[in-house]
């Protein structure tokens, strides 16, 4: 696998001495990673800058828990990611909703529907070793690390010239396709000059596994509050993956409890259906922001994942858009080449990127801020209406289905590999 070295300005490409590739990554998280290993499987000339050194995952690859739609599984498992996972994964095959103060509560059933299960739960962590055995075993991919975007330079039209930081030195990089996948303050959006609406939910969200008295048995809880959710996610080693909501106020309180004390409060919020919580893990805090640029696309460049849209966690929606961003993009350009256009960055694939795009993005934003706000909204009026809710979830075949067909993953025009199929349409 070639590995940039500041001493050697030509690792791929032409021009100058200045390397020239089809697709040049920016951030080597969760999004950019699987758009490599996407991007490489088609014959894609690739270039990665990533922040952290080899042999050191990023910071997103921590405790965090994964909830992995079934579209998701199936594109990671064709992307030959999820048969690198070391550690074992749980299988969601119930969802369980409900709010504290409500009445009612709504359980979606993967069997009910043909189904063995939802999805599987995967610690960050886990998916960031698998991510990097598959990335150390492609031919095509050039890894500028540990490196930073520094700046875009003027380019011309046939590419996109940028600046990164490696080792030191600054030096300059040219791609047909720039893809921002660099996070939610991502550097290259601004730098593209594109604009972003923001809204802080005003939660801090403490993130850690927990064991009960009660092993998982498939069922992910989510309980909300007016300070957030509650949620047990069934991971495969017999402990929860625990997110609790707290009001942004109560945050430093509640990172000084104890162990037991922050047990008795997440048992306080949460409830018994899971048996009594008895230990947990370290816990890590993370603000609840939505930030959604306004465009996810420029001139021979892209947004995908965080960089094109941060969401609220509640619903476990967030990877899994930004692995569909990826998919499309990487879609779109099999599609290009297969018709001899290798132009990976021209202004009609990327137009065709931002309307297949637009019906997923949408809908899955507008359900994941929608649930934030209106679970979050404590005033007396609302209760009876989400209760209703709650029971028409629970009853109603046609909604039921909706729903379900968005926890796996399935909202607009999705990806070939999603489906579990090719871009031929074959298995």
């Amino acid at each position: 696998m070639p590995v940039a070295d500041p001493s050697s300005p030509t690792p791929a490409g032409t021009g100058a001495g200045i390397p020239l590739h089809d697709v040049l990554i920016v951030g080597g998280g969760l999004v950019g990673a699987s758009l490599a290993i996407a991007l490489d499987r088609i014959g894609v000339d690739v270039g990665m800058v990533e922040a952290t050194a080899a042999g050191t995952l990023p910071a997103v690859f921590d405790e965090r828990n994964l909830s992995f739609a079934e579209a998701t599984v199936h594109a990671l498992t064709a992307l030959g990611v999820m048969q690198e996972l070391r550690a074992a994964t749980g299988a969601i095959e119930r969802i369980h909703v409900s709010r504290r103060g409500d009445f009612g509560r709504s359980v979606l059933d993967a069997a009910r529907y043909g189904r063995r299960e939802f999805g599987r739960v995967v610690v960050a962590r886990d998916f960031g070793e698998a991510l990097e055995a598959r990335l150390s075993a492609l031919t095509r991919l050039t890894r500028y690390r540990p490196a930073r975007f520094v700046s875009l330079e003027g380019g011309d039209g046939d590419a996109r010239a940028v600046r990164v930081e490696q080792g030191g030195a600054e030096r300059v990089l040219r791609a047909r396709l720039l893809v921002a996948a660099d996070g939610t303050r991502s550097g290259v959006r601004d730098a593209l000059g594109i604009g972003t609406q923001e809204h802080d939910y005003g939660q801090s969200l403490f993130v850690t596994r927990l064991r009960s008295t009660r092993a998982p048995d498939g069922t992910a809880y989510e309980r909300l509050t007016a300070h957030g959710p509650t949620a047990l996610l069934p991971r495969g080693d017999r402990h929860y993956g625990l997110i609790h909501g707290v009001a942004r106020e109560q945050a430093d309180a509640v990172a000084s409890l104890d162990e037991a004390a922050f047990l008795t409060r997440v048992q306080d919020a949460f409830g018994w259906r899971a048996g009594r919580f008895v230990a947990c893990g370290a816990r890590n805090v993370y603000p609840a922001i939505r930030v959604v640029a306004r465009e996810v696309a420029d001139s021979r460049a892209v947004l995908v994942g965080n960089a094109a849209q941060t969401l609220h966690p509640i619903g476990a929606q967030g990877f899994n858009l930004g692995l569909r961003d990826a998919l499309t993009l990487a879609e779109l350009i099999a599609y290009a080449r297969q018709d001899g256009d290798n132009d990976c960055g021209s202004d009609a694939l990327l137009s065709a990127y931002v309307r297949r795009r637009r019906e997923d993005r949408d809908r899955t934003l507008a359900f994941s801020d929608g649930l934030a706000r209106l679970t979050a909204n404590d005033a007396p009026l609302l209760r009876p209406l989400r209760s209703l809710g709650l029971f028409a979830a629970d009853r109603m075949p046609s909604l039921q289905a909706a729903l379900v067909g968005g926890a796996m993953g399935y909202r607009g025009d999705v990806p070939a590999l999603c489906r579990g199929t090719n871009q031929d349409g074959q298995p």
